[in-house]
């Protein structure tokens, strides 16, 4: 039988080529997201050459400066030492391990110390666990509604797969337990993260090309305003101020205010001649023009 060997340049299935430990202690520690991502950073490069920092900054997608107050703040807590290495000491040593494939996925510093703290307590067999949402925020320090969105984010990026459990009590009353979460080959997460990178290069390239286009267009056949040259001949120049121009505007509406009042006072005010009405045995023999409700009454 013929015996098949690994072909040149393939790592074996050796843990160690793939992913990388983080020491169960620095849970102690309560470090916030984008402290716990850069410690996880260096470990990941821990057996490898030191890194600077600005290969720092790049894997774990953070400004210079940024990342510069975070390694202070480890330095201060002597996780790291001045060099840039874990030096974490405790006095057990175990320890869990993260996919070197999780610094390709541009996770937020949340959903990362989620994704973390999921693979802490998960089962080894079966890649399961059963943690509730207030679990998950107190021991990675987030808030719960924080933790709710770093597990959705997680769930569409192909990490996890989530499943509603539940449970019956002594009185076999039925209520709704804690998610079921299952960790995923992370494989699939970053093949499915690579496609929509792709996918996303291949429409900014077309809608780089249609401006390409445009541009090219336009400037063959350059578009003219059909009415700005009748516009511009009709203008004359320079052009009259604003005050100058709404001045005749303004006089031509007072005067009509005043034809205005001058007409609705004419409608209510009857002439010299008329006079009020006369009623004899019932009828009205004189008839003039009576002032409308509500106007006063003019004297004779």
């Amino acid at each position: 039988m013929r015996r098949r060997s690994t072909p040149i340049g393939w790592p074996r299935r050796d843990p160690r080529h793939y992913r990388f430990a983080i020491p169960n202690a620095v849970w102690e520690y309560q470090l916030r997201p984008a402290e716990f991502v850069i410690f996880s950073y260096l470990c990941y490069h821990s057996s490898t050459s030191e890194p600077t920092l600005k290969e720092i900054a790049t894997g774990v997608h953070m400004t210079t400066d940024t990342m510069k107050k975070y390694l202070d703040s480890l330095r201060a807590k002597k996780l790291i030492g001045e060099d840039g290495t874990p030096v974490l000491k405790s006095k057990d040593k175990k320890f869990f391990t993260l996919p070197n494939e999780v610094f390709l996925l541009r996770l937020s510093p949340s959903a990362f110390v989620v994704y973390a703290y999921l693979l802490l307590i998960e089962n080894r067999r079966t890649h399961t666990c059963h943690p509730s949402y207030n679990t998950i925020a107190t021991a990675t320090g987030l808030a719960k509604n924080t933790a709710m969105k770093s597990v959705s984010t997680l769930l569409e990026m192909g990490l996890i797969a989530v499943e509603s459990s539940s449970y019956f009590d002594k009185r076999r009353m039925k209520w709704k337990g804690n998610n079921l979460y299952t960790i995923l080959p992370v494989r699939s997460a970053v093949d499915t993260f690579h496609r929509q990178q792709l996918r996303q290069l291949e429409l900014d390239t077309e809608c780089y090309r249609t401006l390409q286009r445009q541009a090219e267009y336009d400037r063959r056949h350059p578009r003219v305003a059909p009415c700005a040259t009748a516009v511009a001949e009709a203008t004359p120049w320079p052009i009259p101020t604003v005050q100058a121009a709404v001045r005749p505007l303004n006089a031509s509406v007072q005067g009509d205010d005043k034809e205005q009042d001058k007409g609705r006072w004419s409608l209510t005010r009857p002439p010299a001649s008329h006079t009020a009405p006369q009623r004899r045995s019932g009828i009205f023999h004189r008839w003039s023009v009576l002032p409308p409700v509500g106007c006063p009454r003019w004297s004779e």
